[in-house]
């Protein structure tokens, strides 16, 4: 089967080369423009683009998917089908229709849980015992119809997003390519998704990221790891937004909301339930240091404490 692949950032990178090490022929990448990166703001090709010219692929960069100029070339090309991945633009209803069999597009959920463009994130915080992947079909004006789904047993709780992404990749790569060779096989059927149970998993905000501390300490940490790294879970000292990027929870109880204890080698503080034990905390306009390095270069009350509320 003749491939064209859409992608852009490295979670997309073990779809592509699954593959390109499969039977089918990958003949064309599609991938977001280059975009500035790194501290000279240099203009970068995206992690799907390196990888496909390194293979010899084709690259298309379309400002919009809809460009004239893309379309045409895309209709030479003639692909058979097109697995996308992360690729992070809207598709319209002429390009869906070039391909024979479609867009196929592989999302880090067990659909319908977890619609939208966070799914990890959203997941880690919602506390799911066991996370997946999906790979559905991509329909204008109606809700995609799965191609096939399967949910591989997993730490979710407690696992960084970035880790528990790498591993879906990783292992949803191999269902995309499973999925490629069932339709080249003409063996399988899209199906309708369950119109029950269905979660969304917008994008975080800034504001969502702010730590609650009057919360359990489980909640809080989940918040923290599904926060981390983007956009940061946060939290007020005074007057000054702190963030916090990583934290474990304690066996004690020994602090109330949002009360913190300093002591020479720890930082804590209160929850709902038992003391959260901070690991990283960075200042505004400072690097991100160990919770204790920064302890030692802050002015605190006689009883300091991290401001609880969270606006609505």
């Amino acid at each position: 089967m003749r491939i064209v692949f859409a992608g852009t950032p490295e979670t997309a990178l073990p779809s592509l080369e699954a593959l390109v090490a499969s039977r089918h022929e990958v003949v064309a990448v599609v991938t977001r423009p280059d975009a500035p990166a790194g501290r000279g703001r240099t203009l970068t090709a995206s992690p799907v683009a390196q990888a496909a010219e390194r293979h010899g692929i084709e690259v298309l960069k379309p400002a919009k998917p809809s460009d004239p100029e893309f379309m045409d070339r895309l209709r030479e090309i003639a692909p058979d089908c097109i697995p996308i991945v992360a690729y992070g633009a809207l598709i319209r209803r002429e390009a869906l229709d070039i391909p024979e069999w479609g867009w196929i597009n592989l999302h880090f959920s067990v659909l319908p849980a977890w619609r939208g463009a966070a799914p990890v994130q959203r997941s880690i915080m919602a506390g799911d015992e066991v996370t997946g992947a999906t790979v559905f079909s991509l329909v204008e004006g109606s809700m995609p119809d799965l191609c096939s789904a399967r949910s591989p047993s997993s730490s979710a709780p407690t696992t960084p997003p970035k880790k528990l992404l790498a591993r879906l990749a990783d292992w949803g790569s191999k269902l995309l390519v499973d999925v490629v060779d069932h339709i080249e096989d003409g063996d399988i059927a899209a199906v309708p998704q369950p119109e029950d149970n269905i979660s969304y998993a917008p994008e975080l905000t800034t504001e969502e990221a702010r730590i609650d501390w009057t919360r359990p300490a489980f909640a809080v940490d989940r918040h923290i790891r599904g926060c981390t790294p983007a956009p940061g879970a946060w939290t007020v000292l005074g007057d000054d937004r702190v963030k916090i990027g990583r934290a474990t929870i304690s066996d004690e109880r020994t602090l109330e909301p949002g009360r913190i204890s300093v002591g020479k080698r720890e930082v804590r503080v209160g929850t709902s339930t038992t003391d959260i034990v901070l690991g990283d905390v960075q200042a505004v306009g400072k690097k991100r240091m160990a919770a204790a390095d920064w302890a030692r270069g802050t002015s605190f009350d006689a009883e300091p404490s991290f401001t609880s509320e969270v606006s609505a």
